[in-house]
């Protein structure tokens, strides 16, 4: 226990990275938000802050109210999947607005967004998996809290992937559309998966199930571009989001 009583400084890190990813897309054109996507933005900015609050909870000798905000944060976090998944018809709809008018998404083309929506599937999928482990695990400390921090770097990518990708865009505007978008997902990965070992190696779980697990589901994310692309990718996406 003594080993996690600074952990909820540690989690304030990627709450900033998450915020400032996400800054420019979500308060930038405010007003012009979906409601799904302003509901998915405060449910997962709150449950950044549920794993801030709970290692603090767990280790400043308040358990009773970590366990009993557990049991809210649970509810919560099937809010965070329930809303990502609600605005998956965003992506295919920009997509198709793409087709429809190659110019207006400049550099991003159509099979960028059928990507999104592939890689961001597994990520929900993934995110899930971590929570319901946390729970199956939750009478051992060390697993407990181990899947739950590693949620924190399996939804990462949108925003912080958005963030590198408008500082991408900024420093490359003069090259507009002729500006790859590959390289910054990769930066942004990158990134994750350098937070995701150095917590690792903090926290004594280099080799931890879960720690292998949020390496590959963020290597996964760099084949966005090959799934994008794919027909059958396309088609499937099209088929059960569309209905």
């Amino acid at each position: 226990m003594e080993k996690y009583k600074s952990l909820y400084k540690w989690m304030i890190l990627p709450m900033v990275l998450m915020q400032l990813g996400i800054f420019r897309d979500y308060w930038g054109d405010f007003t012009e938000n979906a409601w799904s996507v302003h509901i998915h933005y405060w449910t997962g900015t709150i449950w950044y802050i549920y794993l801030i609050i709970q290692p603090y909870y767990a280790t400043h000798g308040m358990l009773e109210k970590h366990r009993t905000n557990g049991i809210i944060g649970m509810f919560l976090a099937g809010g965070v999947g329930i809303t990502a998944f609600s605005m998956m018809f965003r992506d295919l709809n920009t997509a198709q607005l793409s087709m429809d008018n190659p110019d207006r998404f400049g550099p991003f083309e159509p099979w960028f967004f059928y990507g999104v929506a592939s890689v961001e599937i597994v990520i929900i999928i993934a995110f899930g998996f971590a929570v319901i482990k946390s729970i199956l695990t939750r009478k051992s400390l060390e697993d407990h809290a181990w899947w739950l921090i590693t949620t924190v770097f399996l939804i990462m990518m949108p925003a912080l992937g958005r963030g590198i990708q408008n500082l991408h865009i900024g420093i490359m505007i003069e090259d507009w559309p002729n500006i790859p978008i590959m390289p910054s997902l990769y930066v942004s990965q990158a990134i994750i998966i350098g937070l995701i070992i150095l917590a690792a190696i903090k926290y004594n779980k280099p080799k931890h199930p879960a720690t292998y697990f949020a390496v590959a589901i963020n290597v996964f994310v760099c084949f966005l571009e090959p799934l994008g692309k794919s027909e059958t990718v396309q088609n499937l996406l099209i088929t059960f989001i569309k209905g």
